[in-house]
């Protein structure tokens, strides 16, 4: 289990864990059940930044340096997966042609229009989050829990060698998705735990609307190329992420 944490943390972000300890390459094959806990590290930097910088600039500002920070922590992975499905689902017609287009490393309109919509989207919502950094913390963290489901839903849709990591992740059977379930709640625990002890009230009915993401996009996926890549998850953690913002800066309002 040590070694498969250890992997998913070398394989989602860019710090140096594999000076550590070097772990076996079957280990990559099971990044995706401990990727919630690489929230911890991405999800805690955002916040901590946000935090920061709203001592410091417009809340704005801390927002782009929170998003900042975490493209550094994981080299854009989950932008460039975004990217990748904005082009081939907008560019391609056929299942064939939407896989090539999203291993192909230039970005295209669909592509940017992307990006620049979700941040923008992102700074405008982080400033009018409830108990923002808390938030954000939890966003992170539960994005990549419920976006992990995507391997239970969908087979993968390329082979070891033509994924542009080079991994293909295990499959969960109905006992690992269990194992899954335990894990994100274990992995989501302190933020519940900072959102539960800052001061005001938080509107938790904006934990229902990821899994509710995933469910549609997965939907989709499967009527458009019956299959996901690592582009797909990575899109789906962001949507996912998305979804939790919108939803609690709308029902903070409605409240």
């Amino acid at each position: 289990m040590t070694d498969r944490l250890l992997a998913a943390l070398m394989f989602f972000t860019r710090l140096p864990f594999w000076r550590i300890k070097q772990v076996n390459a079957e280990c990559f094959k099971h990044v995706v059940d401990y990727w919630p806990f690489a929230g911890w590290l991405t999800g805690g930097a955002m916040a901590a930044v946000y935090w920061w910088g709203t001592t410091w600039v417009p809340p704005t500002t801390a927002a782009l340096l929170a998003i900042g920070t975490r493209m550094l922590l994981t080299g854009a992975l989950h932008e460039d997966g975004l990217a990748d499905c904005c082009d081939g689902f907008g560019g391609g017609t056929t299942r064939d042609r939407v896989l090539s287009i999203m291993k192909d490393s230039r970005i295209g309109t669909y592509g940017v229009l992307g990006l620049i919509f979700h941040t923008g989207l992102l700074v405008s919502l982080m400033p009018a989050l409830p108990h923002a950094p808390a938030s954000i913390f939890a966003a992170d963290i539960y994005g990549k829990a419920c976006a992990g489901f995507i391997i239970r839903q969908l087979p993968y849709g390329r082979t070891a060698e033509g994924a542009k990591a080079g991994v293909v992740y295990s499959t969960w059977d109905a006992r690992a998705t269990g194992a899954h379930a335990l894990r994100c709640l274990v992995a989501l625990a302190p933020a519940l735990a900072f959102l539960a002890a800052s001061p005001g009230p938080f509107p938790f009915g904006a934990f229902l609307f990821p899994p509710l993401a995933e469910l549609l996009f997965a939907t989709y996926l499967k009527r458009r190329i019956g299959c996901y890549t690592g582009d797909c998850c990575g899109a789906m953690f962001l949507l996912c992420e998305l979804s939790f913002y919108l939803s609690a800066v709308g029902l903070s309002h409605l409240s």
